[in-house]
């Protein structure tokens, strides 16, 4: 996982975020420079493909639970989907 991409998991989707679904996410992301926007997509992206990241490290990152990794990479590929493909609502971890 790239640094950017690490960067926005923990700002962005931590426990104080992730169950904000007020549509602020997209449009903030979008508003830093295109490079980060990049980093970012490009990071999720290979994450999505690696699955790398574990679900204790991403409670780690965000003091958010999931039961298992395919919990945790639905939810991920539910973001990306918001973030980069148009979905028009913003996916939450199961609670």
């Amino acid at each position: 996982m790239n640094r950017e991409l690490e960067k926005f998991i923990k700002v962005y989707l931590d426990l104080e975020q992730a169950y904000d679904t007020s549509g602020y996410l997209r449009p903030t992301l979008f508003a830093f420079k295109g490079e980060y926007v990049n980093a970012v997509k490009q990071g999720l992206d290979e994450l999505l493909r690696t699955r790398e990241l574990s679900v204790l490290d991403y409670e780690r990152l965000t003091n958010v639970e999931f039961d298992d990794e395919d919990s945790l990479y639905e939810y991920l590929k539910g973001v990306y989907h918001y973030l980069f493909e148009g979905r028009e609502t913003q996916p939450t971890p199961p609670e």
